[in-house]
């Protein structure tokens, strides 16, 4: 009788085995994405960061987006500059896009002498007089996933930046540098595209 017991038993088992009921525990479950096939990593996340903390995800460079930046005085004459940024193998994602890298893929963040003023899903915004006071400062526009780590190529982030002057000193204030980003200073433009003041991104998508 317990013979017949224990063989019973080992054959319940091989059924479980062969219909895939019996689980591997979670060191063997994967991550499913959409219609059930698992996600294949983006790059490599390294140890590097930048100064936000973020870390920089390493693609190649033959798959590897590129931006450029042009900064141009607004016609107006009241002082604001005209952001235009150049794209190559990148789409800006949404407001509300999933926390998770996709190649090609993310937003943009602007810095002005290395603060961040506001982070972009549009490549035209207009800088407001306010963030620019009188000299020469630096603008920079930098590309980043959706999951907010740096778009990178051979340790260095996918970036671009232009050298502007400012010749007459403006009466808005000057955030510090410890002041969040500020929206209300951007709104979305339509000029087109002009020459000057650029920065042209080499592959690794650096100003030249």
């Amino acid at each position: 009788m317990s013979w017949t017991r224990s063989l019973l038993a080992a054959l319940a088992v091989c059924v479980l085995l062969l219909t895939g009921t019996v689980g591997c525990g979670s060191g063997g479950a994967r991550e499913q994405g959409e219609n059930g096939v698992s996600p294949s990593p983006v790059g490599k996340v390294l140890d590097d960061t930048d100064d936000e903390g973020r870390h920089y995800r390493e693609v190649d460079e033959d798959d590897a987006p590129e931006v450029g930046i042009e900064v141009q005085p607004d016609p107006d004459g009241d002082g604001s500059w005209d952001v235009r940024l150049t794209l190559r193998d990148f789409r800006f994602s949404p407001p509300g896009a999933k926390a998770r890298a996709l190649a090609g893929r993310g937003l943009a963040h602007l810095f002005v002498d290395g603060r961040l003023v506001t982070r972009l899903r549009t490549p035209e915004c207009r800088l407001a007089s306010g963030l620019v006071p009188r000299g020469t400062h630096q603008v920079t526009v930098r590309l980043y996933a959706d999951d907010g780590t740096v778009w990178a190529v051979d340790g260095e982030p996918v970036e671009s930046t232009a050298a502007i002057t400012a010749s007459e000193a403006e009466t808005a204030a000057t955030p510090t540098a410890t002041s969040k980003p500020s929206t209300a200073a951007l709104s979305v433009q339509g000029t087109g595209f002009r020459t000057g003041g650029q920065g042209s991104p080499d592959r690794a998508g650096k100003a030249s």
